[in-house]
């Protein structure tokens, strides 16, 4: 296995999609890649690829080799671009990181797991089915759980409210630290940052 680590992004393809909330692992992805000057490229798996370097590490080195992707199928289907880049870019399911919205977590707030169930996330159960193991990394960005008795599919498909667009950029960033600080330092250290009462 290679020390590589790769960062997946999950969200929708095409314009209409961009700003709503499913898309937003790939707004984050963006956010790590505008940070490193890393560019986007086509892979061969079907995902836009860019490898990185992240972070730094104690004594100035610079972070680890990470290849940041985003699947360009759509949501549900992700798990074969994925499959396919963890087996290309030989990487270990450990150093597999998956950023997604979340539903079950409060917006403005960002948390991180390792393995267990996928909450009903489609593009966690494709990724975990096309693996065959569920033991990668979630960096879980919330969205928090839709008004009234509004249909969370249609929710996640929806553009952020107004009032959350002016919060957005802060938790973009604290989700793009939080994987920063995973790739470095370890979960259980990003864990302490980010799961830290406010």
């Amino acid at each position: 296995m290679s020390d590589v680590w790769l960062v997946v992004g999950l969200g929708n393809p095409g314009a209409e999609y961009e700003r709503t909330r499913h898309n937003v692992g790939q707004v984050v992805l963006d956010e790590l890649a505008s940070r490193t000057r890393g560019s986007f490229k086509r892979h061969r798996s079907g995902a836009r690829v860019a490898e990185v370097r992240l972070g730094v590490l104690p004594g100035g080195a610079p972070g680890p080799r990470v290849v940041l992707a985003a699947p360009t199928s759509w949501m549900n289907l992700s798990g074969g671009q994925v499959a396919g880049l963890v087996k290309y870019f030989d990487a270990d399911v450990e150093h597999l990181v998956v950023v997604h919205d979340e539903l079950d977590v409060d917006f403005g707030s960002v948390r991180l797991k390792r393995g267990g169930g996928e909450g009903g996330h489609n593009g966690l159960r494709s990724i975990s089915k096309s693996l065959g193991d569920k033991d990668y990394a979630r960096v879980r960005v919330g969205i928090g759980r839709p008004p009234g008795r509004q249909d969370p599919a249609d929710f996640v498909l929806k553009e952020f409210s107004s009032t959350e667009k002016k919060d957005l950029p802060f938790l973009v960033m604290d989700a793009a630290d939080a994987v920063e600080k995973l790739v470095v330092e370890g979960l259980e250290a990003a864990q302490q940052k980010f799961h830290a009462p406010a």
